[in-house]
């Protein structure tokens, strides 16, 4: 049984992948069933207009899209649809991110982009920010979701006692 996708997840190149794939892992732990493809801003700008027309009808519900550089394909993606957008601008060799990351945050108002930080914590925090879009309307996204900040404190709470204990050891 295919389950259709309610988020997509878009990248500018396919060396954006290594970086988006993290997206796509944590929307698995969370079960939400999501898309992935290349698509192009400057290089394919049709196939992104027509992505993003198409996209409540195919019922999508969120779209994350990463790109470095000029990074424009949350921007005219957002443009172009009503969905929320999040940005994960992805560091190049040129200006180490910061070019895709102020190419995000600068959006004009109207035209919202919901940035996360550069690189993979980025895809991972974009992931986690569109399951607490989906949990508004869905109990067991929520659900899952508090189960994840439980798993997320418990394990500050070994790391704390794990350090405590070393320390200790050295006195």
């Amino acid at each position: 049984m295919n389950i259709k996708p309610v988020v997509g997840i878009v990248m500018g190149s396919e060396s954006d992948f290594e970086v988006m794939k993290k997206a796509g892992d944590m929307l698995g732990k969370f079960k939400i069933p999501y898309e992935i493809d290349v698509i192009s801003a400057h290089r394919s700008p049709k196939l992104v207009v027509k992505y993003a027309e198409e996209a409540i009808r195919n019922e999508l519900k969120v779209i994350i899209a990463g790109a470095g550089k000029a990074a424009h394909l949350a921007g005219v993606i957002a443009a172009h649809t009503t969905i929320p957008v999040i940005g994960v601008p992805i560091s190049s060799d040129d200006l180490k991110g910061m070019d895709a990351l102020f190419s995000m945050v600068q959006m004009p108002a109207g035209v919202p982009v919901a940035t996360m930080g550069l690189g993979s914590s980025g895809a991972k925090n974009a992931a986690i920010l569109a399951a607490e879009i989906l949990s508004l309307s869905d109990t067991k996204i929520f659900d899952k979701l508090l189960n994840y900040r439980t798993v997320l404190e418990e394990e500050v709470l070994a790391a704390s006692e794990r350090v405590k204990k070393a320390s200790a050891e050295k006195k």
